[in-house]
């Protein structure tokens, strides 16, 4: 029986739905389509960020550096970058109905900003029994390390969480260690897909 409930931050709790921002940037910048992303995220810097190796602000420097962007022109796309994202709120209600019944938690690759963002800018973190930060593991998904120490955490076995995430080599990674999974999309019916696990979810 499921007993805790487990989120992705990005691209589930918080999803880029404008991309217009970082497009008008990369044509300025004369990159590729999708290539900020990969150097914010995907680049070495980026995943030493998301491992805790550096902090998120050694990450901007590097990111100013590598595009040839100072001072106020760093701030500007660092600003731009982040201004298409938007939190889902019917999901974090949805979280809050959910909490209390269930465990509720996060494993998230992210950098050393979360837990403030979290807890200062969105004001979500108290509907979370435990949040489980990449940068703070020094592991990142799907690395079975990091569901794992979810799991201790919140003192349960395997099969009583399901972990829900945007990419599915990391629900497979939550099911390689016994959790059910959910592939997270911005059309799903999570309510039904958490229904198809044995979650029940308590009306308002």
């Amino acid at each position: 029986m499921i007993q805790a409930i487990i989120f992705d931050v990005g691209g589930v709790l918080l999803r880029t739905t404008n991309h217009s921002y970082r497009r008008t940037w990369e044509k300025k910048l004369g990159l590729k389509s999708g290539e900020s992303e990969n150097i914010v995220f995907n680049s070495e810097m980026g995943r030493k960020a998301q491992l805790g190796n550096i902090t998120n602000e050694a990450l901007w420097t590097w990111v100013g550096s590598h595009l040839g962007l100072k001072n106020g022109d760093l701030a500007a796309f660092r600003h731009d970058f982040w201004a298409g994202d938007w939190l889902d709120n019917d999901l974090v209600a949805l979280i809050r109905q959910l909490h209390g019944r269930y465990q509720t938690a996060i494993i998230s690759n992210y950098n050393d900003s979360l837990r403030r963002e979290l807890t200062v800018d969105h004001a979500i973190a108290d509907a979370f029994d435990e949040i489980i930060i990449s940068a703070e593991e020094k592991v990142m998904k799907p690395d079975p390390q990091i569901y794992r120490a979810a799991l201790e955490r919140l003192g349960r076995k395997p099969e009583e969480a399901v972990f829900i995430d945007d990419f599915a080599h990391n629900i497979e990674g939550a099911r390689a260690v016994g959790m059910q999974g959910i592939h997270f999309t911005p059309t799903i019916n999570l309510t039904d897909a958490l229904h198809t696990t044995g979650v029940q979810v308590p009306t308002k």
